[in-house]
């Protein structure tokens, strides 16, 4: 049996929540239902693109007629959520709601201006958090997509309608476009609403008419630098399966298309992270395959996986956007035609999952990878940051020396 003051804290935690949910449809409410519309544009139209304020009085009034009324709305709920369950602990998230409230009042009235903390002017910091709401994640709804991270504080919310991530409008290239995957991949991410960038050794493939196609050869990912500069997600989903051969061209061939053509792709893309805002709106995509736990009774494309992913893991700690993991089972393909799952299935899985800001996005029908990887990505990443140190701003990969080892 709970301790009753136990019980009452966990209610107050979950008020708390309830408060927070409550701020969420609010906000999403406010632009699609035309009572409170107008005003939450009031909100969008005080701040730059730096977050610094725009105009005072605009500011004051978008303060008064927004985030007031919003903040009462989450005070008023949480109140009849208190008075019905008639729980003592419920009323922490009324008065969790009135921290909000009256700041935002007094901002109203140019006082306690830097109390707006998810709207702090200057330069972005870090990359859009994965639960909790920082500067930066806000920032993509003000100036990335409106109808998009609706989320206030914690993000359960835009991870459960699938609006962590928005795709439409964003330049998408995809490698391995002329592949199985690849072309699912453009197919799904082109009724996203996304530009699609179709990377291909193969330019002789048959795209629709509005994917541009870019071609390019392993070794030269140099040449691809002043493409990337406009690309704002990069998916890499190239490689190479020799099956049973362990000859020395295999594993060559293996290591050189699985890993290392995929680092100097991964780091050529992180340098065109230049701006503040590309910290928000850019992200890289890596298919390092459910090889990285499993087995693929491929020896050579297991061991390419596997150091591939490792090398992933190691480098997002410190990577200049979000770097997302696609984990992904047997599906079937020229390269793998005894696969199991549907390309097209596996391309709206990834989708919908990286919608819901999934960093590691499983999509198998084994269901010990979704047990084995996070727990084999979360004490590898813990070791990588307890015994490397992080990479300085000036440090950069030498793609040009890399290229002339290869």
């Amino acid at each position: 049996m709970l301790n009753p003051l136990i019980i009452q804290f966990i209610l107050g935690l979950i008020s708390i929540l309830f408060a927070e949910v409550v701020r969420d449809f609010y906000h999403i409410a406010g632009h699609y239902w035309q009572p409170i519309k107008q005003n939450h544009l009031l909100h969008h139209k005080a701040y730059r693109p730096d977050f610094s304020i725009a105009n005072m009085e605009l500011y004051k009034k978008s303060q008064l007629y927004n985030d007031v009324p919003e903040a009462l709305c989450m005070v008023g709920l949480g109140a009849v959520l208190a008075l019905v369950t008639q729980s003592p602990g419920m009323w922490l998230g009324c008065i969790y709601s009135i921290a909000f409230l009256v700041p935002a009042f007094l901002r109203s009235q140019g006082m306690l201006l830097a109390t707006d903390l998810s709207h702090k002017p200057g330069d972005l910091v870090g990359i859009p958090a994965q639960w909790r709401v920082n500067r930066t994640y806000h920032w993509r709804h003000h100036f990335d997509e409106k109808n998009a991270y609706y989320a206030g504080h914690f993000t359960s919310v835009d991870r459960l309608i699938g609006t962590s991530l928005s795709l439409k409008g964003k330049v998408v290239a995809v490698t391995g476009a002329s592949g199985t995957l690849g072309q699912a991949l453009i197919d799904e991410l082109s009724s996203q609403g996304a530009k699609v960038v179709a990377i291909t050794t193969n330019p002789t493939s048959i795209f629709e008419p509005e994917v541009k196609v870019i071609s390019w050869k392993l070794g030269a990912e140099i040449e691809l630098l002043p493409q990337l500069q406009d690309v704002d997600i990069l998916i890499v989903n190239h490689g190479v399966n020799v099956y049973g051969d362990r000859s020395h061209a295999a594993i060559y061939e293996s290591y050189e298309v699985n890993t290392f053509s995929t680092l100097r792709l991964a780091e050529l893309f992180f340098q065109t992270v230049t701006k503040s805002s590309d910290t928000a709106t850019k992200e890289l995509w890596i298919n390092t395959s459910e090889a990285e736990v499993n087995p693929a009774f491929s020896p050579l494309y297991e061991l390419s996986k596997r150091t591939l992913g490792d090398l992933i893991t190691l480098r997002r700690l410190n990577a200049p956007c979000i770097v997302r993991k696609l984990v992904l089972g047997p599906f079937k393909s020229q390269l793998n035609p005894a696969g199991i799952m549907s390309a097209r299935w596996i391309a709206w899985a990834t989708i919908a999952l990286a919608k819901r800001d999934f960093r590691d996005i499983i999509v198998t029908i084994n269901p010990l990878t979704y047990l084995i990887f996070p727990v084999k990505e979360f004490c590898q990443s813990w070791y990588f940051k307890l015994f490397t140190k992080g990479m300085k701003k000036v440090d950069r990969v030498n793609i040009n020396a890399e290229k002339s080892i290869s």
